[in-house]
């Protein structure tokens, strides 16, 4: 197995990734929903780990991000946090938990951080959600922005199509990663838009910009673990680049045990008391 293995690697922090974009160092970045991944990603020395709202996607069979609560995130969040002993872990705060009002999001990031040891939130939108973000920050939550293709609004955009490539919706986007720097968040991410208006954000912010879909000119990178890992066969958009096809391998394991049970090959002598 191969892993990144540097003990001498302070744990991560705000302040670290901050510093990784200052000096020129790539960030990376991947999901996690349990403890087992999270254990393998960052042993590999991922600098940090997000417990996405994916999981609606990835864990429990859904078309969106959408239906996911903040009791299933919760959970998905604590064996991840116990997991990651280097990497910074990241929580995305579901849909509803912030968009209605600041109180709501204040409540709704309090719980996470409380109940899972996490190090920091994540929240979809702009100026939309100004209030909310602001809330969060002022109770000394940090949090990470999200722009772009906003998952979470997927109904309002009609698709996962890619997001800013008109002038007007392009100079909105640059604007609210300005306006989420001020506020303080201490990182963006920014999901399938132009590699361009991605490399621009990058440059003329001070926070770290992460990538899915927004080319190699940003701070750093994030893609779902069991995307990379081909374990989700139907699933293969441009900017996902496939490093395993676990799907086959782990197939072809469990197809094995099910023949060696059917034959009775398993278990052997050997794996009796």
């Amino acid at each position: 197995m191969s892993t990144y293995n540097e003990q001498a690697k302070p744990k991560v922090t705000t302040a670290l990734l901050r510093k990784m974009k200052q000096n020129g160092e790539k960030i990376a970045c991947i999901t996690s929903y349990d403890y087992t991944m999270a254990t393998i990603a960052d042993a590999a020395g991922a600098d940090f780990i997000l417990v996405g709202d994916s999981a609606s996607n990835v864990m429990m069979g859904n078309e969106t991000t959408l239906p996911i609560t903040l009791d299933e995130m919760i959970t998905y969040a604590k064996g991840t946090v116990k997991g990651a002993k280097r990497a910074m872990v990241v929580v995305d705060m579901p849909f509803g938990t912030y968009q209605a009002d600041p109180l709501t999001a204040l409540h709704s990031a309090v719980r996470i951080m409380k109940e899972t040891g996490a190090s920091a939130v994540k929240m979809e939108g702009g100026e939309e959600i100004r209030e909310s973000i602001e809330k969060v920050l002022c109770a000394g939550i940090p949090v990470c922005g999200h722009l772009g293709l906003t998952p979470q609004s997927v109904n309002k955009f009609g698709g996962y199509g890619v997001r800013a490539k008109e002038d007007a919706e392009a100079e909105r986007l640059i604007n609210d990663a300005r306006m989420l720097e001020e506020l303080g968040c201490f990182a963006v991410v920014l999901e399938k838009i132009p590699s361009g208006l991605a490399a621009r954000v990058a440059k003329e912010v001070s926070i770290p910009v992460i990538g899915i879909g927004a080319g190699s000119d940003v701070d750093g990178q994030i893609i779902v673990i069991q995307d990379m890992l081909g374990m989700n066969k139907g699933f293969k958009p441009k900017f996902l680049r496939v490093y395993a096809d676990m799907f086959e391998a782990m197939g072809n394991a469990v197809g094995q045990y099910v023949s060696d049970v059917k034959d009775v090959t398993f278990p052997n002598a050997n794996e009796q008391y």
